[in-house]
């Protein structure tokens, strides 16, 4: 029984600490959430870095890892197309150093 429970936790942990594998979706009923790209850093929710690799996609800290199929995602989005739509508004940044949350009020959305 403690075997089971600890092994429950462990991934449920595991799961927190990649929590950041997103999957774009093509229709706004499929996503876990709505996302507007903003144009300015300072208009932003979040600062979003793009990684190269699933192992850097590390908490909730704005590091992404977009994933080929939705299987393999924690949360799905969608790209609306008008500011007003959107649960989360973000930025793309160019340095991974600049990638974290400006809003904190919003950091529910992606647990």
């Amino acid at each position: 029984m403690l075997k089971i429970q600890f092994s429950a936790i462990l991934i449920f942990s595991s799961s927190l600490l990649f929590a950041q594998k997103v999957f774009s979706v093509d229709y706004a009923s499929q996503a876990d959430i709505k996302v507007f790209v903003v144009d300015y850093e300072s208009q932003a929710d979040l600062n979003v870095y793009k990684v190269d690799y699933k192992s850097q996609a590390k908490g909730n800290e704005g590091l992404w890892y977009f994933v080929d199929y939705k299987s393999q995602s924690d949360k799905t989005i969608y790209f609306v197309d008008y500011q007003s739509q959107a649960d989360l508004l973000i930025y793309f940044t160019n340095y991974q150093t600049q990638a974290g949350w400006r809003n904190n009020a919003k950091k529910y959305i992606l647990y």
